[in-house]
């Protein structure tokens, strides 16, 4: 029996350091994504309205844009410089 939870916590802690590693990249691969879909908006909202001049909270009003993603946008630390959807 003892064996048998040996075995077992050893796997664990195989595993755990795996998970969290899947985690940060799946992360990082969300932001890439979600920068991606702002930086879309904004070249959709500067070929209707002819500037690229654009926040995220115009983008919203416009509807380019949900309140989920604007959340979401702020918590990846996404801003617009000069037209251009930007990670920090």
């Amino acid at each position: 029996m003892s064996i048998v939870l040996f075995i077992i916590s050893l796997l664990v802690l195989i595993m755990l350091p795996n998970l969290s590693q899947q985690r940060k990249h799946a992360n990082s691969i969300h932001g890439k994504a979600m920068t991606s879909v702002i930086q879309t908006q904004i070249d959709a909202y500067e070929n209707e309205n002819g500037t690229d001049n654009v926040s995220l909270e115009e983008l919203n009003k416009a509807n380019y844009l949900t309140d989920a993603q604007v959340q979401q946008a702020h918590h990846e630390k996404i801003v617009i410089v000069d037209g251009k959807a930007i990670q920090r």
